[in-house]
């Protein structure tokens, strides 16, 4: 069966989601949509760095998408400052009838715990009313930390503790808004950016915890958040900036799922912007991972890498939109709702061995 897919957005993670639909066989590219002008009436092989047209050219016209009746949107517009209008997009596509696969926002990829009735009670029912699904996830909050410690739970006897980890240097992220507007990277120490603010964190990776807990039939009692941040000691050349010494040049936060006062569920980032910043801190394997933890009988350490074209953090961004192309068939033919890593079936890269 072949599914028709619109790809909303084309910038880190939509480019490379892009060019995963139109690699894959069983899905036929239906429209593009864009947020300005620079890039509508381009052709979706231009937008995704691939050189045959596909006949396919980029819009800005949001009604006129809705209107073809895709099977599905894949949708990779940006949330992290502009959360409400994103609920709304992913709302009124729903209420459209139209599937839905999203890296964002990323609350909603197991939003019990961390939103309130009154929040999720909207978005399930615009699902309802159109027949349709909602699925949300990437690496990180994603597979990355619900597939993987999930199945290496299953080899075990005892399970005291998990903690997944993403190891990374950022220098070569780029995303300016996302470096130094929201992680604060280049400000001063004692000036909280948005991603430090009181309970942001729990709010983005609240939804790991919960659903590591929810897996495995554990209550918490509450789940907490840490953070520690240190300094450059010389200026850094960054995503075009100049991170000057004595300001935020790496990040080290934790958000903890507690239960009679032991860390059962941990989801930690340790970020750099130079490979020397905070020695102490957790290393890499490599120049950057995802680390997954289980910690009882027996113990397993994962440590994954990804590359592209010797780059983590574009495979980061290559791997983000794979995942949510991928699951498209199996929540197309899902039951209408909210759906969440554990609903869904085995997804794998058919039809992309070469």
């Amino acid at each position: 069966m072949t599914y028709r897919v619109v790809q909303w957005s084309t910038g880190n993670v939509g480019q490379w989601a892009l060019r995963s639909i139109i690699a894959r066989p069983e899905l036929e590219l239906a429209g593009v949509w864009v947020s300005g002008p620079a890039k509508a009436g381009k052709d979706a092989a231009e937008l995704a760095g691939l050189d045959e047209p596909t006949g396919v050219l980029a819009t800005t016209d949001a009604e006129a998408l809705i209107a073809l009746r895709p099977d599905c949107v894949v949708y990779t517009a940006m949330a992290d400052d502009r959360l409400m209008e994103a609920v709304e997009d992913l709302k009124t596509l729903l209420r459209a009838g139209i599937n839905v696969v999203s890296s964002s926002p990323v609350f909603l990829q197991f939003p019990y715990g961390t939103l309130p009735s009154e929040a999720i009670g909207p978005i399930v029912e615009a699902a309802q009313a159109g027949g349709a699904s909602l699925w949300v996830n990437g690496i990180d909050p994603g597979w990355a930390n619900d597939w993987l410690p999930l199945l290496l739970t299953s080899g075990s006897e005892r399970v005291d503790r998990i903690v997944c980890s993403e190891i990374m240097d950022y220098s070569g992220y780029d995303n300016p808004k996302v470096l130094f507007d929201i992680m604060g990277f280049g400000g001063a120490l004692d000036e909280l950016p948005l991603l430090l603010q009181p309970g942001v964190l729990t709010l983005a990776w609240g939804s790991v915890i919960y659903q590591l807990a929810s897996a495995l039939g554990v209550e918490l009692d509450e789940v907490t958040q840490d953070f520690e941040r240190l300094a450059a000691a010389d200026p850094l050349d960054v995503c075009g900036r100049t991170v000057a010494a004595g300001t935020a040049a790496a990040l080290r936060f934790r958000i903890s799922g507690m239960r009679n006062g032991r860390e059962l569920f941990a989801v930690q980032h340790v970020t750099r912007l130079h490979p020397d910043l905070a020695p102490d801190w957790p290393q890499p394997t490599g120049s950057g991972c995802y680390r997954v933890e289980v910690d009882g009988e027996p113990d397993y350490r994962l440590d994954l890498q990804l590359y592209s074209n010797g780059d983590h953090a574009r495979a980061g961004l290559v791997g983000t939109g794979a995942r949510l192309v991928s699951a498209i068939p199996a929540v197309v033919t899902a039951a209408p709702g909210l759906l969440t890593a554990v609903d869904l079936p085995l997804t794998t890269g058919r039809g992309l061995v070469s």
